[in-house]
């Protein structure tokens, strides 16, 4: 998810279409040394809120004045370079380091065909910002929102690169030199150290923790300093925690993600919630990666958690530019949810008003995919396709003809694991429907009522055992099934797990009705 300033199309390899025409034609008409009085004076003001550490003005110029004036006189052409502004904030190095910033991203959401020198310069510029916010010299505070969108922008400029040299196959001669040229920018590893050194130098790790202990205040503030210091360096550390979480979602290592993510207490409310687009990248990947290792419980009840907060929440962000990115995000997780329920289902875990719409927009194809049948397989097919994120392939392609495309490669390669999983689940499904019938069942009866020899069905046992446990991120065996079973001489003996009832959220919810009955009464006008 991107704020005002960032890009609507967030998850697609390239800007919005545009008239080419059209863009041609301001393209022909920009004039990079010209800078419009309201830039002129956009400048001067927000380099003056960040200089009095007046995050409240800060805020307000990037949320509301950036996008006015991109959407005024930049809708198809570039922001003035730094260099013509730099009159207008007394030079100052850090300020046009995150004014750049400001640049690319406008460039990389609203210009087509950006080359890989401007993609490059791109992470030079980060590469610069990111080393003065190390080196400890920046005393100034920011929006946690500009903060997120910074480490979000990072992460899809790296994934849009990797995209983006991946697709060789009609590239000119002039393009692969240029990609031969800039073969350092966007690697993996300086995107993960750079990453990890926010994380470590910030020592956010030890900041939360200390904040378990009552020794900090952290959640409180919402990441602010209120004692003269910067926020910048602490907000970026936690932000890298997701960012991380999400460049190795990319590669396909789920494990690694979570771990990264680990000191961020999911489970309650934190500073990653403040803001929608942390949020929502947060329990998408966090749910995404379970869903990969396994742990379809900690899926299911995180996505219930989001799904039920935008179900609540969405109407108050209708008119935000995130709103359209914010109602995609939310239908691919519900795409993932379906996936979740039908390998494991965990209809308990699931509030009623999410699960009326999972049965509104996918109930029809969570009873087909049940079937394990070839019907099945391609509705899991679609569902992993729609909502998986855009999967890269760590090492750049070999820059030599004959050229092809590779960008799918790293996609292809985790939908096959994804259905070779599936398939290995074929028969769970009826195992999970007969024993739910029974506290005690011979093995030689279900084995009957399966079709199947006892040997086979033994087999089928463990793999169901197997299947439904996984390793958390403390390398504790977790249960996903929302029952046990164990054998004793034969007999198999079937546990269910009890429900606990929630009778907080139920009132909650009676709350929420209660007041939206309120706010219909006030707008009736009485005679």
């Amino acid at each position: 998810m991107a704020s005002a300033a960032a890009s609507y199309y967030r998850d697609r390899d390239e800007p919005a279409p545009t008239s080419s025409a059209a863009g041609a034609a301001a393209m022909a008409a920009y004039d990079p040394n010209y800078v419009p009085d309201s830039v002129k004076t956009f400048v001067s003001h927000l380099y003056r809120h960040i200089r009095d550490r007046n995050v409240y003005e800060t805020h307000q110029m990037y949320e509301g004045g950036f996008h006015r004036l991109s959407d005024r006189h930049f809708r198809d052409t570039p922001w003035p370079p730094a260099e013509a502004v730099a009159p207008h904030c007394d030079g100052d190095h850090v300020f046009l380091l995150l004014y750049r910033e400001l640049w690319f991203r406008h460039a990389h959401a609203r210009l087509q065909g950006l080359t890989p020198a401007q993609r490059a310069e791109s992470w030079d510029n980060y590469c610069s910002l990111f080393s003065v916010i190390l080196q400890g010299v920046v005393n100034m505070q920011l929006p946690n929102q500009w903060l997120w969108d910074m480490v979000d922008e990072f992460v899809y400029q790296f994934q849009s690169f990797c995209q983006y040299r991946a697709k060789l196959k009609n590239k000119t001669q002039e393009e692969i030199n240029l990609l031969k040229q800039y073969d350092q920018a966007w690697s993996v590893y300086g995107v993960l150290n750079y990453l990890k050194a926010l994380v470590e130098k910030s020592m956010i790790g030890e900041i939360l923790e200390r904040e378990k202990e009552g020794l900090e205040q952290f959640t409180a503030t919402d990441g602010y300093d209120y004692e003269g210091g910067s926020n910048v360096l602490k907000m970026l550390g936690y932000y890298s925690m997701i960012g991380l979480l999400r460049v190795h979602c990319l590669l396909g290592d789920y494990h690694t993600g979570l771990k990264c993510l680990a000191p961020i207490d999911i489970s309650q409310q934190g500073v990653y919630t403040t803001v929608i687009g942390s949020h929502i990248s947060t329990i998408y990947h966090y749910g995404f990666a379970s869903l990969m290792m396994r742990r379809y419980v900690d899926g299911i009840r995180e996505f219930n958690k989001i799904l039920l907060y935008i179900l609540k929440c969405k109407q108050y962000h209708q008119n935000s530019p995130q709103y359209d990115q914010l109602l995609k995000k939310n239908e691919q997780m519900y795409a993932l949810l379906a996936v979740c329920l039908s390998l494991c289902p965990q209809d308990k875990l699931i509030d009623e008003n999410v699960s009326t719409q999972l049965k509104e927009k996918y109930g029809d194809k969570m009873t087909k995919m049940h079937r394990y049948d070839d019907e099945a397989y391609a509705i899991y097919d679609e569902l992993f396709s729609y909502a998986c994120p855009k999967f890269i392939t760590a090492s750049p392609p070999v820059l030599q003809e004959p050229f092809t495309n590779y960008n799918q490669d790293a996609y292809r390669l985790q939908l096959k694991l994804f259905l070779y999983e599936v398939k290995q689940q074929q028969l769970l499904s009826g195992i999970r429907s007969y024993l739910k019938l029974y506290s005690t069942i011979t093995i030689g009866k279900l084995a009957k009522y399966m079709d199947v020899d006892e040997v086979t069905l033994r087999t089928i046992l463990m793999t169901y055992k197997h299947k439904m446990h996984s390793i958390d991120s403390d390398g504790k065996v977790i249960s996903s099934a929302d029952f046990d079973f164990y054998i004793d001489e034969d007999i198999i003996h079937v546990v269910e797990s009890k429900l606990t009832k929630n009778h907080g959220d139920y009132f909650l919810r009676q709350i929420l009705k209660f007041e939206e009955m309120i706010s219909q009464l006030d707008k009736v006008q009485f005679d």
